[in-house]
């Protein structure tokens, strides 16, 4: 006889709670800062595609703002449908703002 393990409804919220908790004090690395901190003084928080030398911004970095949060997917470029075009989210703009403190 084989054993089946059960998740009841409160160990699922339990779990995305713990989830939440620890994506929530997850700190940006070096690269990450640099990209989210571009965007602060920017209309609506757009975020760059290239850095200050004009090397295209890693999609690594991008993808890994987004999925933390800290980003957001604003609209297509139809001539570079590869590129991300971004802007902080309220969340990025605050882990910019507790980093410079």
């Amino acid at each position: 006889m084989a054993l089946r393990l059960v998740e009841t409804e409160s160990a699922r919220r339990e779990s995305a709670v713990n989830s939440s908790d620890k994506q929530s004090r997850v700190k940006p690395t070096e690269q990450q800062m640099k990209y989210l901190r571009r965007g602060i003084n920017q209309p609506g928080g757009k975020l760059p595609l290239f850095d200050e030398y004009g090397r295209e911004i890693a999609d690594a970095t991008i993808r890994s703002c987004i999925d933390r949060g800290w980003a957001e997917p604003w609209f297509g470029n139809p001539i570079k449908p590869y590129w991300l075009v971004c802007k902080l989210t309220d969340k990025g703009r605050k882990v910019v703002r507790d980093a410079a403190n």
